[in-house]
């Protein structure tokens, strides 16, 4: 793993926590997306060489809705960066974790992601993310 890539906080209301994070921070968020997949909305603001990533969830279905249900609003993962992301899932599978997914997906911000699961990260959702490059043809 390379770098801390970003810490994810859930929300309830996005333009609200925002505002929010515009103030504590002094600028302004650089990236709105939605990430259908998930059923969420983002936000990321830069920090650095790292970066804050808020989540508000487009339905109650969601996993970042039924985060806020159970735990309310907060961290929710903390993502690190890796080079190869196929290589990493295999090595932490070697290493017992247990990975949410079997293949890597696209998340937001140009990424492919996979989770591991909190139960074998001491209560914490780890993200390992690996930037997609672009092919230029």
């Amino acid at each position: 793993m390379d770098k801390i890539e970003h810490i994810g906080i859930a929300v309830k209301d996005l333009s609200y926590s925002s505002d929010l994070y515009t103030r504590l921070l002094g600028y302004k968020r650089y990236k709105t997306e939605e990430v259908g997949s998930e059923n969420v909305i983002t936000e990321f603001f830069k920090i650095g060489n790292s970066k804050i990533e808020l989540l508000q969830a487009l339905s109650g279905e969601s996993a970042i809705a039924k985060f806020i249900e159970k735990r309310g609003e907060g961290i929710h993962h903390i993502a690190f960066a890796v080079d190869n992301i196929v290589d990493e899932m295999a090595r932490l599978k070697e290493q017992g974790f247990q990975l949410l997914s079997e293949q890597p997906r696209k998340g937001a911000d140009n990424k492919l992601v996979c989770f591991v699961h909190p139960k074998t990260t001491s209560g914490v959702l780890v993200e390992l993310c690996q930037e997609i490059e672009e092919i230029n043809i």
